[in-house]
């Protein structure tokens, strides 16, 4: 027995990463922006019962108000948070591809894809035209 007590703490660093990766993507991830490094939106990601994951804003940090008046069709003046800007990604690999990001404010929908990083505590969010060189990462951190 104190063998085993001896060799717990080592079994918990080694078993901490796998448990954050374990927890899977779906939750409450801050979005910061690429660009000016600072954070722009609270996303919320779930899990469809077929495995599909899709965000939606539940808060804009800047402007709560602003509209998505630059998007097309149904979306087209309809407020920023409470929107649906992620959808259909699907898991490949270690990570998850195939799916939709909406850019509110350039109103413009390009492919996506994403993983974990840092032991789940972050995740990578790229959106690109046609192929992933053509794009642009945001770093998203759980909270």
């Amino acid at each position: 027995m104190k063998a085993m007590l001896k060799f717990a703490p080592l079994a918990c660093a080694l078993l901490l990463p796998c448990a954050a990766l374990a927890q899977g993507v779906a939750g409450t991830w801050k979005a910061i922006d690429d660009e000016t490094k600072q954070p722009k939106a609270l996303v919320q990601v779930s899990e469809s019962p077929t495995g599909e994951l899709s965000g939606r804003i539940v808060k804009l940090f800047a402007n709560p108000d602003a509209l998505c008046d630059k998007c097309d069709g149904d979306r087209k003046g309809k407020p920023i948070q409470g929107m649906t800007i992620l959808w259909g990604l699907k898991k490949a690999g270690d990570g998850w591809e195939g799916g939709k990001i909406l850019d509110p404010k350039k109103g413009a929908v390009y492919s996506a894809k994403m993983r974990l990083a840092d032991d789940g505590k972050k995740l990578e969010v790229r959106g690109f035209m046609g192929v992933s060189l053509l794009g642009r990462t945001q770093i998203w951190e759980r909270q």
